[in-house]
């Protein structure tokens, strides 16, 4: 994928390497939390993306990643995974997740024909994930590597 401008909005989508998510990851995803570990199980897969988005300097602010992983709650619908999103802290609300999840969702759409997107999602961003057409699943539960509770969202698309 190479960088795709996203109109209006002066910030470009940009795929990065898995190392490349890192700094970001740290810093967002771990702050205050017991672990300092960003790395996914899926990472370094061959079906698995990962976005950057920058904004109008050119600066990376936001990052995401998305693989091909069954949801376990219906194992048999073809799915993709997001994991890792991560925007700077002070960036937060002025819509570059929003650009990531879009740019995440097209590529899945388009490559993988899915059924559904999912992820687990910390409680304090439940409302983003619902803005973005997710629906909360399940129970709640307290993520072991943050030690925050989370729930399950997930996206739903006709196929075919």
């Amino acid at each position: 994928m190479t960088a795709v401008p996203t109109p209006g909005s002066g910030r470009t989508v940009v795929r990065l390497t898995s190392a490349e998510t890192h700094d970001l990851r740290l810093r967002v995803l771990r702050d205050g939390t017991p672990s300092t570990d960003v790395t996914y199980a899926q990472d370094d897969l061959p079906t698995t993306i990962h976005l950057g988005v920058l904004d109008e300097a050119g600066v990376l602010r936001g990052v995401s990643s998305w693989a091909v992983e069954p949801w376990p709650g219906e194992p048999t619908t073809s799915a993709v995974r997001l994991r890792g999103m991560a925007v700077e802290q002070t960036l937060q609300g002025g819509g570059y997740g929003r650009v990531l999840v879009d740019a995440g969702v097209d590529w899945a759409r388009d490559t993988h024909d899915v059924g559904l997107i999912w992820a687990t999602a910390r409680d304090a961003v439940l409302a983003f994930y619902e803005r973005c057409g997710f629906a909360v699943v399940g129970d709640g539960f307290v993520d072991a590597t943050t030690a925050l509770p989370h729930h399950t969202v997930v996206r739903r698309f006709a196929t075919g």
